[in-house]
């Protein structure tokens, strides 16, 4: 049976999300986050959010101009030809999953799902740790789930990055939203990271069962039939999605809208949820429906995928700054490191 466990030893429509703390203040370069008087605020300009319906805005149409950077990470403009056959197998790429940090919800064993709720105090710092475990992986494309908690965990997690890039959240879900929203600066835009929120990366909705105790529903409806609801492939909670249906739409859009980047050569951060992610790695790793239901992901606990020729892969979780060992998976991310290494010196 293939080993289909990750764990941490192998490695809004508004502008702003506010969560309870203690208080925090973290720099970040130049610049900082702060966590004061019981609210977190970053901004991080969210579009409309829900869980599936197709009626929704859509932020899953990309634009971004062609720009050469001094490290070998090149942002260019993706196609969207369906014409798959045409797309050109290139060289290697990254591909970094990332299950966002400890939300409020996780913190109080609720069932979450679909509900937007953000990160606590220890998820923040699990977003900058998972940050400065992927600093050296070049980075051109950054996609995430309509979910503040995923949002914030690769806004967070950008800043540790020693390219120093600003992710630039695209904005097609209408003809003037495009236009408005458009950077006519070159010298910007090469410094610019393109981030795509798109609702088909959300966590499985769990219908009858969100903000449910997860306790407290095994003793109402007997663990027994919990576990099903959530461990099981094909089997909904009421009202909501099974894994098998999280799977349809979470690797379908990876299919037509990520894979293509990667194959043409771009290197894709996705922050994202435990069972959307566990979809895509059940596509990645071409796990059965029963291996897959085995899978745990730990949170703000990045994975490393090269893709190759059209295959992916898996590399485990990049070390982290404290530990010791030599960060080159391939000789494409070892000149890559170096490269930053001189920029630094």
């Amino acid at each position: 049976m293939a080993a289909a466990v990750f764990n941490q030893s192998i490695g809004t429509s508004q502008s702003l999300g506010h969560f309870n703390t203690s208080g925090l203040h973290q720099e970040f370069g130049k610049g900082s986050v702060r966590l004061i008087s019981k609210a977190f605020e970053v901004d991080v300009g969210l579009s409309k959010r829900g869980c599936y319906n197709s009626s929704q805005r859509n932020l899953s149409i990309i634009r971004a101009s062609t720009s050469q950077t001094s490290v070998i990470d090149i942002v260019s403009s993706p196609s969207h030809n369906k014409s798959n056959d045409s797309r050109k197998k290139s060289g290697e790429a990254a591909l970094i999953l990332i299950r966002h940090g400890e939300s409020l919800w996780n913190e109080k064993n609720l069932f979450t799902g679909c509900v937007d709720v953000p990160l606590t105090k220890k998820g923040v710092e699990e977003a900058i740790e998972a940050g400065k475990r992927i600093s050296n992986i070049p980075i051109d494309m950054i996609y995430t789930s309509a979910l503040i908690r995923a949002q914030m965990t690769a806004m967070l997690a950008m800043t540790q990055h020693r390219r120093k890039k600003v992710p630039v959240i695209m904005h097609n879900e209408s003809e003037q939203a495009t236009a408005w929203s458009q950077i006519f600066s070159e010298d910007t835009k090469k410094q610019s990271i393109p981030f795509v929120a798109d609702w088909r990366l959300n966590e499985r909705m769990y219908g009858e069962l969100q903000g449910l105790n997860k306790q407290e529903t095994a003793d109402r409806y007997g663990k027994e039939q919990v576990h099903e609801w959530r461990r099981s492939y094909d089997v909904p909670p009421p009202n909501g999605e099974s894994l098998e249906m999280c799977a349809q739409r979470a690797v379908a859009y990876f299919k037509d809208q990520i894979e293509p980047q990667l194959l043409a050569g771009k290197n894709v951060m996705i922050a994202a949820h435990g069972n959307s992610l566990r979809s895509i790695i059940m596509y990645l790793d071409k796990l059965t429906s029963q291996e897959v239901i085995s899978l745990e992901l730990s949170t703000g606990i990045p994975m490393l995928y090269i893709s190759k020729e059209g295959k992916f892969i898996r590399r485990g979780s990049p070390a982290g700054p404290a530990e010791a060992g030599v960060y080159a998976y391939t000789k494409k991310l070892a000149l890559y490191r170096q490269k930053l290494d001189e920029m630094v010196h």
